[in-house]
């Protein structure tokens, strides 16, 4: 293990934070509008806390020129390493600035932004200053574009080979940049993200949203996270005359930032044909009509509700929960069992691979569905050969294996940890939906959940413990399990 390398890049990570801190920190000095001055003392001794560590971590690393090559095993523990230390020192403006929070529950927060959970111990938003909430979006930004992903555009111009990093952040995994410059990649992906947050922000400015109201619903919707700087969501904007104008907008980049950002890449290159094959972006537009349609024609005979009225509702809450952003505009906790569990449905199948969603991701889904499909035709047709192609890719039977054993391992980690969840609340009477699906809205990095964890509910109620074990699992499903559960079997990175 190269220790010096994991220790520098680490370090410039950290810097990467500081300078994010710092320049909330000149927002909150400039900011008109009065209280923002415990947030601008916050976030500048934040900052200035974590570039020092940085800067340690840099110097450990040593000065010298890095190598051309990050080797697998090094950027295996970077990336696990990475997130947990931006999520640690992420939760420092929370601790020092009023109303201020405790340790767990400023890492929840932390862990929640960069993993673009949305879910939050905060009861009262609003009470908090602009510099703490633009801080809270940002860090939602950077985690959406994948702040390791968004670090090999800056590895490529220091001379050092970021492959390993690109690969290893779950996000962006696959084939689809092809022989093409892994650098070039992530640079077009970058340039595709903040093409998608300005033209959202201007939209937003556009249809009454101030500037800064504006941009950090941007900053959230674009990343999939789902913070709002309101207490009631994007609900707060429901009763303005072009309320609906503003739920079909985010409705939009909800579902442009749930598909695959590498197949806008590929569009960019020309290559037409790419769409034709494309089996993710059909499945979660069918998806997301099928299930509105249904869910809400469903409210409106068994509630007697208006059609249109419950058709609104119903499209923002399926396209915010199948994207795991997480935005509220109703409560669908008084909605019918069944509706209720197909919004669960959603929640553990998430977006498409390769975008800025949680879940397990419909690709997996696609290759499982289609691979038990086989195995029962299979039974009864021992001879036939078949040949399995999801977005016009085909699939091995080690690729099909390896989804398989990634979904069941998934799952077995949802239960134990509900489980773990229920030890952890046992006397605090909280009920099992609660805990199951707090675990679930984490590990899929949703946000809200159901029963006391619901779309107007928060997390703050739970215990210390409870908050670090769910801040644990967002980035273990940010990370889909494997970047950072290896941290935890030296073995595997000491020998291999």
């Amino acid at each position: 293990m190269n220790h010096r390398l994991v220790c520098r890049i680490t370090g410039i990570l950290l810097l990467l934070v500081a300078a994010a801190m710092a320049a909330c920190g000149v927002f909150a000095r400039l900011d008109p509008v009065a209280g923002d001055e415990p947030a601008m003392r916050a976030l500048f001794q934040s900052a200035l806390l974590s570039a020092v560590v940085g800067s340690l971590l840099v110097l450990a690393g040593g000065v010298a020129r890095l190598g051309q090559r990050i080797p697998r095993r090094e950027a295996v523990v970077i990336v696990g390493l990475g997130w947990l230390l931006s999520s640690a020192f992420g939760g420092l403006p929370y601790l020092l600035c009023a109303p201020g929070m405790n340790a767990a529950g400023a890492f929840f927060e932390s862990a929640s932004g960069f993993t673009t959970t949305g879910a939050s111990v905060m009861s009262d938003i609003e009470a908090w200053p602009r510099g703490i909430l633009l801080w809270r979006s940002v860090t939602q930004w950077l985690g959406g574009i994948g702040i390791l992903v968004l670090f090999v555009a800056v590895l490529s111009y220091l001379g050092v080979g970021s492959k390993s990093l690109f690969q290893n952040e779950s996000s962006f995994r696959g084939g689809e940049s092809g022989n093409a410059r892994i650098q070039d990649t992530a640079l077009s992906i970058l340039k595709i993200y903040l093409t998608l947050s300005a033209l959202c922000a201007m939209g937003l400015r556009a249809m009454g949203l101030s500037w800064f109201n504006a941009v950090c619903h941007t900053m959230t919707v674009v990343s999939t996270g789902g913070f709002s700087t309101h207490n009631n969501s994007v609900g707060y904007y429901s009763s303005w005359s072009n309320g609906w104008l503003i739920e079909v907008w985010l409705v939009v980049f909800m579902f442009l930032c749930s598909l695959n950002f590498l197949l806008y890449v590929v569009l960019l290159r020309k290559n037409w044909k790419r769409l034709a094959s494309e089996e993710d972006a059909r499945w979660l537009l069918g998806i997301c009509l099928v299930f509105t349609l249904l869910i809400a024609g469903g409210r409106a005979i068994s509630s007697d509700a208006e059609f249109l009225s419950s058709l609104r509702g119903t499209l923002f809450t399926v396209v915010a929960v199948v994207s795991t952003t997480g935005f509220a505009t109703v409560d669908y906790e008084p909605w019918p069992g069944w509706a209720r569990m197909i919004l669960v449905l959603l929640m553990l199948i998430g977006g498409c691979a390769g975008s800025t969603s949680g879940g397990l991701k419909l690709g997996r889904m696609l290759v499982f569905l289609k691979s038990a499909r086989h195995e029962i035709v299979r039974a009864f047709r021992p001879n036939v050969v078949f040949s399995l192609k999801v977005n016009g890719n085909t699939l091995d039977s080690d690729a099909r294996a390896r989804t398989v054993f990634f979904i069941a391992m998934y799952l077995m980690i949802i239960v134990l940890s509900t489980f773990v969840m229920s030890v952890l609340e046992a006397g605090a009477n909280v009920s099992l939906e609660t805990c199951a699906s707090a675990v679930l809205a984490s590990v899929s990095n949703i946000g809200p959940g159901l029963d006391a964890v619901g779309p107007m509910d928060n997390f703050g109620h739970l215990t210390p413990a409870s908050q670090v074990f769910l801040g644990w699992l967002m980035l273990l499903g940010r990370l889909e399990l494997f970047a950072l559960l290896v941290l935890f079997f030296p073995s595997a990175w000491r020998r291999f």
